[in-house]
This record gives structure tokens, sequence and C-alpha cells, in this order.
């Protein structure tokens, strides 16, 4: 995967150079470390795959883990770590733009534009209590404890932290 992705030396700004990729049964979820960009898109969401990617670039601005000027992946290899269609990143990332949140020039790539979209705690919190919701009702109805939620929780934020290299 790391072949197909600009050597370190030449990015510039960018962050650092590990993939992780997690592949379950109804969604996908990948995280950029070498773009500081985490994103989970789920086939039984609802929502369409770009609006996904919208939405949770959105979140990675508002809560501050994309900065103003920093790089975003092209279109073609974000589509290709999401295994879908390079035509749903591009049109997620023209919905970025005319919102006036990313700006993309050909030669130079995508970058964060600048402005803040800093959430305040409380708005964070509003938000995740939603998918905390969520969660704990299909907890609910597999008959899984709480004790057994957290403990996925945290197997899930270790699996998703960078590997630190030996």
């Amino acid at each position: 995967m790391l072949e197909r992705l600009p050597k370190l030396e030449n990015v510039g700004r960018l962050k650092g150079a590990i993939l992780l990729l997690d592949t379950l049964p109804h969604c996908i979820s990948l995280l950029i470390h070498y773009y500081i960009m985490q994103l989970q898109i789920s086939v039984q969401d609802g929502a369409p795959i770009y609006q996904q990617i919208v939405e949770q670039v959105k979140l990675l601005m508002a809560g501050g883990r994309l900065q103003p000027g920093d790089d975003v992946p092209p279109i073609r290899v974000l589509a290709e770590q999401l295994r879908i269609n390079p035509n749903t990143v591009a049109r997620a990332y023209l919905e970025l733009e005319r919102a006036g949140l990313i700006t993309m020039r050909q030669g130079f790539g995508t970058q964060v534009a600048e402005g803040k979209m800093v959430l305040p705690k409380r708005e964070k919190l509003r938000i995740l209590s939603e998918s905390a919701d969520a969660l704990l009702a299909n907890a609910r109805h597999l008959n899984v404890g709480l004790g057994e939620v957290i403990t996925l929780l945290r197997e899930r934020d270790d699996a998703m932290q960078p590997k630190a290299s030996k």
C-alpha cells in the first residue's frame, strides 16, 4: 500500500506514513496517519458515501485534527484506500470546496482552507452522544453488557493507534 503514496521527503507538511485498514462485513475503517485523517465508511449507514466523507472531514476539521493548510489525501489515493469509485471522493471534495472548507489546486494538491472551524466541547460531546446512544442500543439488542462494550472500545482504540516503529 505504501508504495503508491508519495515519498515522505517530497510531501512537505504531511505527518507520517502509517496506514491501517480494517474491513468488516458492513463497513470499512481506514486510518490514514499519513494525512492525519481517519474515515469510516458504512454501506449500511443509509447516507450516501460521498456525504459520509463530507461529514467526517467536517468533524475532523471541527475537532482540530485537520488544521488550515494541512494536506488531505489525493482523490485517487483516498478512493483506492476506501475501495470506492474516485468519482465518489471527487464529489465529496467538490462539496467541501463549495463550502469553502478545502481548496483544490492543480499541481499543488488539496489542502484544508484557511479559517477556524473548531467546535466547542459541549457540541463535540453532543455529537458523540448520538453515536454512544446508537452503540448502547445495539449492545442491548445483542445482549452485550456495558463492561464488554467498554472493553471493545478500548481494544478498537488500541487497534486504531499508530504502531510505533522499532
